[in-house]
């Protein structure tokens, strides 16, 4: 597996410190977020999944604990929207440039508004999907919010 993706390159050059772990990715698992929690020994809490929606019919990036269901009245909210549904898979993947399972918030194609779960700033360290399937990013909340110039936000049921 390669630890060099568009993810771990973009937080490289912005110099913002994280690390790297990776967990065998199990491609018949129903939840990845928990499988990869599962796998690593840590919360599913700090595992966070990336979602991509679209809000009022433009894309955005929503980043949520793993073991959470997003509440799209609160992310459509989030963005000043009045609607906010599911990014379609196929989509989501040309937009990022990564395939589903292993979407990262950062180095996609074409960056978007992003807001995080804002529980998850309570947290010391999460864990973020690093662009490609069983590669996970660790690092600090706040580090997280900054180097996606993210929003912290209300956002699960």
């Amino acid at each position: 597996m390669s630890k060099t993706t568009p993810a771990t390159l973009a937080l490289t050059k912005s110099g913002i410190p994280f690390a790297l772990a990776s967990y065998d990715y199990d491609a018949g698992a129903e939840r990845v977020g928990l499988q990869a929690a599962e796998a690593m020994g840590v919360s599913p809490a700090i595992v966070l999944k990336t979602l991509m929606v679209e809000v009022d019919g433009k894309p955005a990036c929503v980043v949520v604990p793993s073991d959470q269901e997003v509440n799209m009245k609160k992310v459509a909210a989030a963005f000043g929207a009045k609607a906010a549904q599911m990014m379609k898979p196929v989509d989501a993947e040309r937009l990022t440039g990564y395939k589903v399972g292993g979407i990262s918030p950062f180095g996609q194609r074409k960056q978007v508004a992003t807001a995080v779960e804002e529980m998850a700033t309570l947290e010391d360290e999460v864990y973020l999907n690093g662009g490609q399937r069983g590669l996970q990013i660790r690092m600090r909340p706040d580090d997280l919010i900054a180097a996606l110039g993210a929003k912290a936000a209300d956002l699960i049921r």
